[in-house]
């Protein structure tokens, strides 16, 4: 006769203690990051992980308020999406599922006549 062992019941999945973007997140800021900072338009970042969002903030300044920032927040991936672009006066600029399509808000400050 066999002796099996019980099979252990799955383990229920654990909440994150924070919010964080993710590899491809962060590759898709950091290039806007890099592009606006060869335009001159930023000079500093930084970020924040929360027990409910992440956020990346951009600085013109390093000692100023932040002039945009890019939120994620995971709960409201059902609803009207989990990412915002915030700006200065704390408007929502734009808000969506997809990261990329946020960011365009941001992309078009780039674009300039060349005379």
């Amino acid at each position: 006769m066999n002796v099996q062992n019980p099979t252990p019941l799955p383990k229920k999945p654990t909440i994150p203690e924070r919010v964080a973007f993710d590899r491809v997140e962060i590759a898709q800021i950091m290039m806007l990051y890099g592009r606006m900072v060869a335009a001159g338009e930023w000079r500093d970042y930084g970020m924040s992980f929360l027990k409910d969002a992440a956020i990346f903030s951009v600085f013109r300044r390093t000692a100023e308020h932040p002039i945009y920032r890019i939120e994620k927040h995971p709960k409201l991936r059902l609803k009207q999406g989990q990412y915002s672009v915030i700006g200065m006066d704390g408007r929502i600029l734009k808000r969506g599922h997809e990261l990329k399509g946020v960011l365009r808000v941001l992309e078009r400050k780039l674009i300039r006549a060349v005379d």
